[in-house]
């Protein structure tokens, strides 16, 4: 009967430390440490509850209330043990006499119990368990047996005792060592996934904010994540592009390099870059370069493939502006070669005229070969500008006055080929700061090409007005067979002519200078209805 009765208070005692930490674990309270009075006061109720529970033996009263402020002791401390241990000793007294045999036992048992504190702070709780259950022992078998001669003729029923009590002590430390790794473990996890959180809020801010293209494809060659950039870059929704395959909107030249390239990243297990053209939902292409990453799984095998793509086609554009300098530095160099060559023997010409006209002052036709001459002069040093920058003489210039002068020499070429000139300008002057001769080849250059888009015949408007940006605007436009739109970008690349002898260079050579005067030229044109240039020259101040 004292067995089961035992055993009907170590069940009690387990199912009431058991059932606030299942509570607690599912409110989130402060941790058990920081509750020292209220856990005090609840091992105390505890106590009370096992002490009712209790068995009587000859005006004794057995059960296992020093199990909780064992725990107690050991886990919060002296205060909240001693809070625990006079609920104990009151409801003890209250229930039972020998009043003297218990509070001594209680009070070298309190006594012991806090020496046994200061001295072990640094032990974790469950080695304070172990020792405070080894005083405890001690104490109970000086005092209750010997000193005071309880059943010392009975040591089974001593040894039952304390072995409940021990059993309570151990089932009490595995339900809260349990509770506190759970606590600790839920703890660990939930800052793990705050974390994981974190991290992917961070890298979802990347991949939607970013405008690099960024992609996720798997060994069928779908993909399986399209980043919100490419509806910035590429025009198509998302939800589009999810719907049908990515080769659909790469390049047919691209393709087969596109899949080979791919399939070679899922065999050799390497990261590669490559450069392909996906079409915009308006029907161009752009070219990327994308860096390939492939992903391994945890067979070590290569799932998929993360691919991010960045629009160079500026670069392209950069790149190809380098080559067309180097073009134009090769050009200025051979041109540079050639007009010295040219200079030298026309220098010799220019003399031996110079010294016949005054031997022969009276041959009308001395003058006219001078002014040749130094118009042949003057273009061999224009050649030699491209191959060596020289310093230009800028003087302010009346733009409608050096037009008028243009369009007088190109006269007789215009009437033969019955081209009419129709110059409108604006009252007030438009001067600009440049060099005369310069500008005035730029005018030759348009205007000529402008006759020779007419062989038929035609009319060419010159309009002269103020900019909204303090700058003259003047525009050209014939009535020729215009140029088409996508060679437009082409025009002032050295030797690309859309004429049969054409050379290239003369449109080279007015960029050049209406770069050096801070302006610039643009071309507009549509086939058989002619073709406007619009040339721009910051107003002098």
């Amino acid at each position: 009967m004292v067995f089961l009765d035992y055993i009907f208070n170590l069940s009690i005692f387990s199912l009431l430390v058991s059932t606030p930490l299942v509570i607690r674990s599912f409110i989130n309270l402060k941790p058990l440490k920081q509750v020292h009075l209220g856990v005090g006061l609840y091992g105390g109720i505890v106590s009370v509850i096992l002490v009712m529970l209790s068995f009587q033996q000859a005006g004794y009263s057995y059960d296992i209330r020093y199990a909780p402020v064992i725990l107690v002791f050991a886990y919060f401390g002296p205060v909240s043990g001693f809070l625990t241990g006079i609920f104990a000793l009151i409801s003890r007294l209250f229930l039972s006499g020998h009043w003297s045999t218990a509070i001594i036992g209680w009070t070298n048992i309190m006594v012991v119990f806090s020496l046994i504190h200061l001295f072990t702070k640094q032990l974790t709780a469950v080695k304070k368990c172990m020792i405070l259950y080894g005083a405890y022992l001690v104490i109970y078998v000086i005092n209750v047996p010997i000193i005071f001669h309880v059943f010392r003729d009975e040591p089974f029923f001593h040894l039952q005792y304390l072995l409940f009590v021990m059993l309570g002590v151990i089932v009490g430390v595995l339900l809260i060592e349990s509770y506190v790794k759970l606590h600790r473990l839920n703890n660990r996890l939930s800052d793990m996934y705050k974390l994981v959180e974190s991290s992917e809020s961070k890298y979802r801010l990347i991949a939607e904010n970013t405008s690099d293209l960024i992609m996720l494809m798997n060994k069928e060659q779908s993909i399986s994540y399209f980043s919100p950039s490419h509806e910035m870059v590429l025009g198509f929704p998302t939800s589009d592009l999810e719907k049908f395959e990515l080769c659909k909107i790469v390049h047919p030249d691209d393709v087969t390099m596109f899949r080979n390239s791919i399939m070679r990243m899922f065999e050799q297990k390497e990261s590669q870059t490559m450069e392909f053209r996906l079409r915009h939902k308006e029907g161009h292409w752009i070219e990327f370069e994308s860096r390939c990453m492939p992903v391994r799984g945890e067979t070590e095998a290569i799932e998929n493939i993360v691919l991010i793509s960045r629009d160079i086609s500026e670069r392209k554009k950069s790149e190809e502006i380098l080559l067309q300098s180097e073009k134009l530095s090769i050009v200025g160099e051979l041109a540079a070669g050639v007009a010295h060559e040219i200079r030298n023997p026309l220098t010799t010409i220019k003399g031996f005229v110079q010294l016949y006209k005054v031997e022969n002052s009276s041959i009308e036709y001395n003058d006219l070969l001078l002014s040749e001459l130094e118009r042949i002069e003057a273009i061999t040093s224009e050649l030699l500008t491209l191959g060596k920058p020289q310093a230009v003489q800028l003087d302010r210039t009346n733009i409608r006055e050096l037009i008028e002068n243009t369009l007088e020499l190109l006269a007789p070429q215009a009437l033969m080929n019955n081209i009419q000139f129709n110059l409108k300008f604006e009252d007030a002057p438009l001067i600009v700061t440049a060099e005369k001769n310069q500008l005035k080849q730029v005018f030759l250059n348009i205007l000529k090409n402008a006759i020779e888009a007419m062989p038929n015949g035609g009319d060419v408007y010159i309009h002269l007005n103020k900019g909204l940006l303090d700058e003259c605007v003047i525009s050209i436009q014939d009535q020729g067979y215009g140029i088409p739109e996508e060679l437009l970008p082409r025009l002032g690349e050295p030797f690309y002519s859309l004429k049969e002898k054409g050379t290239g260079l003369g449109i080279m050579i007015c960029h050049k200078i209406l770069k050096q005067h801070h302006g610039s030229i643009t071309y507009k044109s549509q086939i058989q209805q002619g073709t406007t240039v619009e040339i721009k020259l910051p107003l002098a101040s």
